[in-house]
């Protein structure tokens, strides 16, 4: 692919962008507001992503009447993010980013709105790739943070490179703006998939970390695919057998816990294996896509059987466990062309 936009630094954000922190925190707000008994909005709550802590905070008190003030609600609330942080994983795709990057001389730069005190604790997740960052920015470090740029400006600046020639990847909308208003390109990989046409000022939108690719930007290319595929963490999944299509080819009808270790930030085509009680083991293709057509946007997947001999039946318990990722779905691809090319 040819390079369209040239840069020679990239700032990332971390909840939602590197680590799966919002998916492994989403039941703290409503454990505390439960002892108040309130309840969780979830229209505030996801309009409230990406706001700085203070900004987020003293929304909460208001909207839910809470006698505390931000610093009593602080105080109250950290141990419980404190214990679900711990759950928090890179998202797919971001440890080999990471290393790419830093391994090819690419200035790194890491800025979000949690305050720096937050941010030490949780980049801890990220294990050694977290000193691949030569600057760590926290929103109680600058002027304002996002949506406005002051993050992304000092970040430049301590990198030693000008705005313009920075790229920026963010999950929350506040955040692309502020990206955007700093100068920089931007690469949105939106951790709420409802609100993907909101994103339209970012360069690219993609829909996992999996679909970047580096020379996009003047950055050195990947060359880690196997024969065109490409080797991930693996990902488990419980599910059952839905309708028939073609080619021996069957919907999946989610459970519970089937997306537990499916982040949100996870679409395309992927390949491993599939576990039926009847018939055992079998090769098999998934497409993991988002139904966008419903008001809330929710998940569709399909499995196809590799081995011809495999007969699925209807409700039959299905076990998953995928090794590697083929591509993102052309329609996605699409879509993903036509915003990249009006930039």
């Amino acid at each position: 692919m040819a390079a369209i936009h040239r840069v020679s630094a990239v700032i990332f954000d971390l909840d939602g962008t590197l680590l799966d922190t919002e998916r492994a925190t989403r039941d703290v707000l409503k454990e505390f507001l439960g002892t108040y008994g309130k309840v969780p909005d979830e229209v505030k709550e996801e309009r409230r992503l990406g706001m700085t802590h203070r900004e987020s905070t003293t929304g909460i008190i208001l909207d839910y009447g809470l006698p505390l003030t931000v610093e009593e609600y602080s105080e109250a609330i950290y141990p419980l993010y404190m214990k679900r942080w711990q759950r928090a994983n890179p998202l797919p795709g971001v440890k080999r980013l990471l290393k790419h990057l830093h391994r090819n001389g690419v200035p790194l730069a890491l800025a979000s709105n949690s305050i720096r005190r937050n941010i030490d604790h949780k980049i801890l997740k990220l294990g050694e790739l977290k000193d691949c960052f030569s600057v760590v920015l926290g929103g109680d470090q600058v002027p304002h943070g996002k949506p406005s740029p002051d993050i992304f400006l000092e970040a430049a600046k301590r990198l030693g490179v000008h705005p313009s020639s920075c790229l920026v990847i963010e999950d929350s909308l506040v955040g692309a703006q502020g990206a955007k208003a700093s100068g920089a390109k931007v690469v949105a990989v939106p951790s709420h998939q409802s609100q993907r046409q909101c994103y339209s000022s970012a360069d690219l939108i993609l829909y996992s970390l999996l679909d970047f690719h580096p020379e996009l930007w003047g950055l050195p290319p990947f060359d880690d695919r196997i024969q065109g595929a490409l080797p991930m963490e693996p990902l488990l999944s419980n599910a059952q057998i839905g309708d028939a299509m073609l080619n021996n080819t069957h919907m999946i009808v989610a459970g519970e816990h089937t997306y537990d270790s499916i982040p949100d930030q996870i679409s395309g085509i992927f390949f491993g294996w599939a576990k039926l009680e009847a018939y055992g083991v079998s090769k098999a293709v998934v497409s993991i896509g988002w139904d966008l057509s419903v008001r809330n946007a929710e998940r569709a997947m399909r499995v196809c059987f590799l081995d011809s001999r495999c007969k699925a039946i209807t409700a039959e318990p299905l076990e998953l466990l995928l090794i590697g990722y083929i591509r993102m779905l052309q329609s996605m691809n699409l879509r993903c062309r036509k915003i990249f090319l009006k930039h």
